[in-house]
């Protein structure tokens, strides 16, 4: 059934298929095909324009005409089919979710760290907190490891002292828009049931939005969550930790 409501429109001509809109949408109502950014479907569109900010062409616009009526139970099986897929909805290889065992695990890790070698403690993809979906199936029930992108550089450790049993997401709270993380941490807290949070950043002022982004997410979800703030020199020392409870 159609009725006149709001819902975006994408412009072929001025679209270049950069897939920035993508996953701004979490409804994943928007794939790059053909090399162009096209809507799926009507009913996976819910008209809001969260997509609109991060197109750099302006190709994204909302109006309101006739359209299929926004359908949340479509949403959920849509969203629900893409994770079982792995693939996210751009279709780009560097998207695809992906769950797989850490080849840092007990006693592997522990011989590897004998011989002098570390073994990775990732166990996830993407990594990237614009790209990860709220309803990704690695976020459910997760430990939560949100860390400013200079920290694992910075952090020789990294792999085993914060990152073994937790699932990373990584940003710059400087290059990147703040709203539209408080959006995402807002929707994944809201849906994934999150265990821990821990935000590891640099010393540098620009880093310091980042644990304010999280509890802002926190905020606009409802939830409390128990979150630690690590904050590290540039030197790579742990210069402090601060647990708030939930």
């Amino acid at each position: 059934m159609k009725v006149r409501r709001k819902i975006v429109e994408i412009d072929e001509e001025r679209c270049d298929g950069c897939g920035l809109c993508v996953p701004a949408c979490a409804e994943g109502a928007i794939r790059v095909l053909d090399g162009k950014a096209r809507l799926l479907s009507e009913r996976y569109c819910d008209g809001l324009g969260a997509c609109l900010g991060e197109c750099p062409n302006d190709a994204l616009r909302i109006i309101e005409r006739e359209a299929e009526e926004f359908d949340e139970e479509a949403v959920e099986e849509h969203i629900e089919a893409e994770a079982g897929e792995g693939v996210m909805a751009c279709g780009c290889p560097s998207s695809q979710i992906q769950s797989f065992a850490p080849s840092a695990k007990g006693q592997e890790a522990e011989e590897a760290a004998n011989q002098g070698r570390a073994g990775s403690a990732l166990s996830h993809w993407p990594v990237q907190i614009r790209l990860v979906p709220p309803k990704a199936p690695f976020l459910r029930g997760a430990d939560l490891l949100v860390v400013a992108d200079c920290t694992p550089v910075a952090y020789p450790n990294f792999h085993q002292d914060f990152l073994t049993g937790k699932v990373v997401m990584v940003g710059c709270p400087k290059f990147d828009e703040p709203q539209p993380y408080v959006e995402k941490f807002g929707e994944i807290f809201k849906v994934a049931d999150i265990h821990s949070v821990t935000v590891a950043v640099m010393e540098v002022p620009c880093c310091q939005g980042l644990p304010l982004i999280v509890k802002r997410g926190m905020e606009a979800a409802g939830k409390k969550v128990p979150m630690e703030v690590v904050v590290v020199s540039i030197k790579g020392e742990i210069l402090r930790r601060r647990k708030f409870a939930a």
